[in-house]
């Protein structure tokens, strides 16, 4: 413990001494942090409200006929074979009247004298929430196109694929955001430690003289390294939070909050990208380290 904090005096004494480097190194985590973060939040809550698509995730099946019970089997076993759904409904041209009564409310006397079976029956199929089935939806309707009786196919196409098209944009700039935490994170921090290191080199080889071991000159620094993704994950996703309740009050509404429900992180998951950030900050700072062992071990050498 004693060892440890001693290790720690040293990485704030080398931070100190070196604030300016540290600064942009510390500004540069957090900025990475943030993009990323912003981006798989967006990610989070667009699979979230595609997790609770409710009749917008919908086929609706119109048949040219009442469809019997042996038919309705038989119609329920080629849905089926196809793909697996949550529930399959036949609706009748009654039961279609009836709600399409219901849905004019007020208005519901201009059906007066019209014919209840005017409607055609239907079935309804509700595929899984899921993204895999907003890929597959379109396949889905083709398929149900050629069952026999089947006058025409309807679902939301034009808003589930531009909502499936988002998130797979989303996916891409996630997988390069994230590429550019892990670039920014371990070179920035490396390059800091390897100027520290090189401004500090008299003073390490007086350490070494006197019998410092390279666990002893190498702990700082990896402290230094894992301080610095520590405080810029933290400060990148408080920005994240300020930027996601400011974005929140911005679009504060009875409206919009029935609509869509946003939601941040939780607390496992910001634990979990701040301890990213700190472990490819460590990584960095050890990898700056072990090189500049190497090259001084070289060095003695040839001396």
């Amino acid at each position: 413990m004693r060892f440890f904090l001693v290790m720690l005096r040293h990485a704030c004494r080398n931070m100190l001494l070196t604030w300016k480097s540290q600064c942009m190194t510390l500004f540069t985590v957090s900025l990475s942090v943030l993009i990323f973060s912003f981006f798989y939040l967006i990610y989070a809550n667009a699979l979230q409200i595609g997790s609770e698509l409710d009749d917008d995730l919908r086929l609706i099946v119109y048949l040219d006929e009442e469809p019997t019970p042996p038919m309705q089997e038989e119609y329920r076993d080629k849905i089926l074979k196809f793909d697996q759904v949550e529930r399959i409904e036949f609706v009748d041209s009654l039961q279609a009247f009836k709600r399409f009564e219901r849905q004019l409310g007020d208005s519901s006397d201009i059906l007066t004298g019209v014919p209840t079976d005017f409607l055609p029956p239907s079935i309804e199929v509700y595929p899984i929430r899921s993204l895999d089935s907003l890929s597959r939806i379109k396949r889905f309707s083709d398929y149900l196109q050629t069952l026999p009786g089947v006058l025409k196919v309807q679902y939301g196409k034009e808003w589930i694929e531009r909502f499936y098209s988002f998130v797979q944009l989303i996916r891409v700039v996630i997988l390069l955001s994230g590429s550019l935490l892990i670039m920014t994170t371990t070179f920035m921090v490396a390059h800091t430690i390897r100027l520290t290191l090189v401004a500090r080199q008299q003073e390490l080889e007086l350490l070494r003289l006197v019998g410092a071991t390279n666990n002893y000159i190498r702990t700082p620094y990896l402290l230094e390294g894992a301080m610095q993704g520590l405080l810029g994950g933290g400060l990148g996703m408080a920005a994240l939070l300020l930027l996601f309740n400011w974005i929140k009050l911005q679009f504060a509404g009875p409206a919009t909050t029935s609509l869509l429900s946003f939601t941040f992180f939780s607390w496992p998951v910001v634990l979990l990208i701040v301890g990213a950030a700190t472990l490819l900050c460590a990584a960095g700072s050890f990898s700056a380290i072990r090189r500049f062992q190497i090259g001084r071990a070289s060095c003695r050498e040839r001396v």
